[in-house]
């Protein structure tokens, strides 16, 4: 018998479909020769500063800096109520042990996420009890369709193979904490006045707001500049008509308008000849392959209302239903072991398409390139097509999909004319293009429009009128705000290319060595959290930096952890530990003497508040009238909830109630009045399984068992 841990219940599922097993049992599968089991994403986690030494449960000065000798792992604390491990956490690791320890297993095979994070997650679990009698393998996969879920238990690893990578999650895991814990602590009590949320420090977190700031200050401190240009309109023989503008030594932008106006008086009336006439052809290649970054960067900036957290969860549930691969990677191009499974999921995709005839697949250095791939592939379909999908799923599915077909159009070409226009004796020349789509190409896939510019036809030596001319006045332009895509696009690359629309060789060569801030998996986590502890905000979809985000920037002392360079190399060193070229005890004792000295940098700086809390009290409204002790109902952080719970009601409506969110609902204020009020509020916008919307009367009703409530829909 074989024991497989799947890192959610989702995949285990996947797993148990491929290897056509149907019984379930509590916490597992079981049939065919194989127990198929799973964790909820991290059952484990480091324990808390206090539950190594009790005197950490107070922040004072005087115990930090703190680094244990020893990392401890407990189980996943409750999020309801830290103090309490959760309950469903704790069921599940005891599952998993007891059916490790079952006589008849021979072999355990760790088959979560194929990153150091899954490495962690497997491994926390297994080797919690202490390292089994077993053997334990690694099941490697980039998609959890049937095909290669057999075709990976086929050809699974030993799990020994997977130490690099498991000590990069470590690494990671261990320095995060460090510094977290450190620096945030001493951070809050030096700089933060009043009680409140923390000053949040992290590795990751000041960088990623530095970007921001920085192109802030940028955009404040930018001068406008005038300037001017001179545009003419020529005329041919057989008056068709084209412009050009004002060329002098190669630039075209100039600061006297006097000078443009005495040129414009001076060519009133003149002829002019073409002395120059270029036409080139030139090919315009798809994009490349999505990565995470590009895939969140491109919906967000396509999509309103769409953030890069929201686009990577969207991913991973279509990862999930085994429609797409691994989402959390870095690479834009296929392993060329992959030429034969690609050309049938692309036969797969073409089959309905208008333009099938055009698809042609080809081996190219574009799509299958080993030296561009790190871990894992770039994103593409599988050969499933999708039955059910919500309307966001589609969205992301879509994209992902089209990308995958432009690599297999043919490539699109256009010609480009360039006119060279003499007029008189001027030292400058009049400069016209033209441009004009020759093969429509991978373009008609998402109907790209391309804007022509004809120009007539016309040779060199060719004379032409003058019959219009006009000094047009112009503005210099600030750079633009960052959004989540340029943001990305830095951090992908440690700042490295400054061209947003550029995937030049020297970005790609700095996105495959690791030198980023943060990966694929934790970018849009970073962003958000940025946005969840007000150091940036958001208007429409550019991201700026608040004023307690401004104040940190400009006041905290430790400035390795604003620098770009800093951070990459920290990242760069995770990359190397993974490839086992780097030693991990290494890497953590230049962490741990970092924030040694961060904190004592900390301690010794002036005295200054970065963030002041109001310490009044704010008065909570009274939403109605408790229906089960007649007390009132306010809205507090987790929930809304009876003022007499001290007492011991327990009525209250949380906020991450699992019904709503099932239907991507929240309680609202609105709502819970009107349940208070009226024993039922008609609900807008609930979201059904399919992913369509619907709306629907809700009650909140005792149990008549016990004392809690639970829902009740209505349509009438």
């Amino acid at each position: 018998m074989k024991l497989i841990l799947a890192e959610k219940p989702s995949v285990a599922k996947n797993i148990a479909d491929a290897l056509k097993i149907k019984t379930k049992k509590d916490g597992y599968f079981e049939g065919n020769n194989y127990i198929i089991t799973w964790a909820f994403g991290h059952l484990v986690e480091l324990y808390d500063a206090k539950d190594y030494d009790s005197k950490m449960a107070r922040w004072k000065m005087d115990n930090f800096p703190f680094i244990p000798d020893e990392f401890k792992y407990k189980v996943k604390s409750n999020p309801r109520n830290r103090q309490y491990p959760d309950g469903g956490a704790q069921k599940q690791l005891k599952t998993i042990h007891r059916l490790i320890k079952r006589n008849d297993v021979a072999m355990i095979i760790s088959a979560c996420d194929y990153d150091r994070e899954g490495q962690l997650i497997g491994d926390s679990i297994i080797y919690r009890g202490g390292r089994p009698k077993k053997q334990v393998s690694r099941l490697l996969l980039n998609e959890w369709t049937p095909k290669e879920v057999l075709q990976g238990l086929e050809n699974i690893n030993s799990n020994e193979t997977m130490k690099p990578l498991r000590d990069a999650g470590i690494s990671r895991q261990w320095a995060d904490w460090v510094i977290g814990i450190n620096l945030t602590s001493v951070a809050t009590l030096k700089y933060q006045k009043g009680k409140g949320k923390a000053l949040n420090i992290g590795r990751v977190l000041l960088p990623t707001l530095k970007i921001i700031y920085d192109r802030d200050k940028e955009i404040e401190n930018f001068k406008p500049e005038d300037y001017f240009k001179l545009t003419a309109t020529f005329q041919t023989k057989d008056e068709q008509q084209y412009e050009g503008t004002y060329t002098e030594k190669k630039q075209e932008k100039f600061k006297k308008k006097e000078t443009l106006d005495q040129i414009r008086d001076a060519i009133q009336n003149k002829q002019g000849v073409i002395r120059d006439k270029q036409v080139e052809k030139k090919k315009e290649f798809p994009p490349f392959l999505f990565n995470l970054s590009n895939l969140q960067g491109y919906i967000t900036n396509k999509y309103k209302g769409w953030t890069s957290d929201k686009v990577l969860k969207v991913a991973q549930s279509l990862y999930e239903k085994k429609l797409i691969t691994y989402p959390r990677t870095s690479s834009i191009a296929l392993e060329e072991s992959l030429v034969g499974k690609t050309a049938s999921v692309l036969k797969t995709h073409a089959e309905d398409l208008p333009y099938k005839a055009e698809i042609k697949f080809m081996k190219t250095k574009r799509v299958f390139n080993n030296s561009k791939v790190e871990s894992h592939s770039a994103i593409i379909p599988t050969y499933l097509k999708p039955k059910r999908v919500t309307g966001d799923e589609q969205i992301v599915y879509q994209a992902i999909k089209n990308r995958f077909i432009m690599q297999f159009m043919p490539i699109a070409e256009y010609e480009e004319t360039k006119l060279t226009t003499k007029v008189g004796e001027l030292n400058g020349v009049f400069v016209s293009k033209g441009k004009v789509q020759l093969v429509e190409g991978w373009k008609k896939i998402e109907k790209i429009q391309s804007k022509d510019t004809i120009l007539p036809l016309v040779h060199v030596n060719d004379n032409v009128s003058i019959v219009g001319s006009k000094v047009t006045s112009h503005v210099t332009k600030p750079p633009k705000h960052h959004t989540e895509r340029t943001l990305l696009r830095v951090m992908e690359t440690c700042g490295k290319s400054i061209k947003e629309e550029e995937d030049s060789e020297e970005m790609l060569g700095s996105i495959l060595t690791g030198f980023s801030i943060g990966t694929a998996a934790t970018r849009a986590e970073t962003i958000k959290k940025l946005k969840d502890v007000g150091y940036i905000t958001t208007q429409g979809k550019n991201l700026l930096s608040t004023a307690l985000g401004r104040r940190l920037v400009e006041t905290f002392p430790v400035q390795n952890l604003f620098d770009l360079e800093f951070t990459g190399r920290l990242e760069k060193a995770l990359s190397d530990i993974q490839k086992g070229k780097a030693n991990k005890q290494e890497f953590l004792n230049i962490v741990f003497n970092f924030t040694k000295e961060s904190v004592e940098t900390i301690i010794n700086d002036q005295d200054v508040i970065i963030n002041e809390i109001s310490s009044a009290k704010k008065t909570n409204e009274v939403l109605g009238t408790c229906p089960q002790c007649g007390g009132k109902i306010t809205e507090g952080y987790k929930g809304f909830g009876c003022s007499n719970w001290k007492k011991g009601c327990k009525f209250i409506i949380w906020k991450n109630d699992k019904y709503l969110s099932t239907m991507r609902k929240k309680p609202t204020k609105t709502m819970v009045k009107a349940l208070l009020k009226n024993k039922r509020a008609h609900v807008k916008g609930l979201t059904s399984k399919k992913g369509s919307k619907f709306n629907a009367y809700l009650r909140y009703e005792k149990n008549p068992d016990n004392d809690y409530y639970s829902w009740k829909m209505e349509f009438k």
